[in-house]
């Protein structure tokens, strides 16, 4: 592997042209009007996985359209007050596996919850969501990029990135939480999704974002033809008259546009030689970013990034802003 996008001092700089749809705003703003029609009843049902020093909960909240979505809390046995809390969503085809699988954020003192992703939960850990597709399946490329495509109504990010805000919704219910003390956090599609609520939801405190996806799209169907990116160039490769049509549904979901609404503290990861989420890609989110923000870049790293090595440059993050045990 080798360095194949921008120089660094180019891609510092980068800050692309955004094709951002006149009716953004007004778009998710009926979309969520929509979801909190629904009453937000959470339910977290105590689970025993055996932990000594952890809580664990089985979660389920109302998604997009009022759909149960699935998740975990998990939080330290130990506590005094209310505890501030990260709301993880997950890398594309992963489900929320089991809370065996998620124990730092709780190890640190702080609330938990897991986000399960509607209909994934295949491809590298175990989902318990459905995604139920109100307008019916459309042709599409095998995955989950295509999906209703050619309407941002019936696209699939619709009900997932829904699904995110909700979650933030949900947890701040929990008695357990200060509300006002909530990050979201993922790596790639989870990185996405977290750059999405910090746009829509933008009293979260802080947004931790790993080589994310959903950025950029039409740079990154350019420049790199792995997947996922790769679902949506084989399906304008087939669908050859509907290409802008792709591109005007995508600018809804772009981590871009939402990049420029957010207003907390933001801390990012780029591997440089990231051929899955292309630097370019990442950066022109970064960029846009609206918050106080710090970024971590990881050289001579592929789409991994900076693994564990962030995790403690995000440690260090939340430590700061929320001290020992969020206390």
């Amino acid at each position: 592997m080798a360095f194949f996008d921008m120089p660094l001092e180019q891609l510092q700089v980068y800050r692309p042209s955004r094709e951002e749809p006149g009716d953004f705003d007004a778009f998710w703003s009926q979309t969520l009007t929509e979801a909190r029609a629904f009453p937000l009843e959470p339910v977290f049902e105590p689970v025993d996985y055996g932990f000594r020093t952890i809580e664990a909960f089985d979660v389920t909240f109302p998604g997009f359209a009022g759909q149960p979505v699935k998740g975990w809390l998990l939080l330290p046995r130990q506590r005094s007050g209310q505890l501030p809390c990260v709301v993880e969503y997950l890398g594309y085809g992963g489900g929320r596996g089991f809370p065996v699988d998620w124990l730092l954020w709780s190890s640190q003192g702080y609330a938990h919850l897991v986000m399960d992703t509607r209909g994934q939960g295949s491809a590298w850990s175990p989902g318990a969501t459905v995604d139920l597709d109100p307008a019916g399946t459309a042709p599409a490329y095998p995955g989950f990029m295509t999906r209703g495509i050619l309407d941002p109504h019936t696209y699939y990010y619709r009900r997932l990135m829904t699904d995110a805000v909700r979650a933030v919704e949900s947890a701040r219910t929990h008695p357990a939480i200060d509300s006002e003390r909530v990050a979201v956090a993922g790596g790639s599609q989870g990185g996405g999704l977290a750059l999405a609520v910090s746009g829509l939801v933008p009293d979260v405190q802080a947004v931790l974002v790993d080589v994310p996806f959903l950025c950029h799209y039409r740079r990154a169907t350019e420049i790199t033809d792995t997947h996922p990116y790769a679902e949506i160039t084989r399906y304008c490769m087939i669908h050859r008259d509907k290409i802008d049509t792709v591109f005007a549904t995508l600018a809804y979901f772009d981590g871009v546009n939402f990049a420029v609404r957010a207003r907390s503290q933001g801390l990012f990861s780029v591997g440089l030689m990231d051929q899955t989420c292309a630097p370019s890609t990442v950066f022109a989110a970064y960029n846009y970013f609206n918050g106080p923000k710090e970024l971590r870049i990881w050289p001579y790293n592929q789409h991994e990034g900076g693994a564990s090595y962030q995790s403690v440059e995000k440690l260090r993050f939340l430590k700061k802003l929320w001290g020992d045990k969020g206390e």
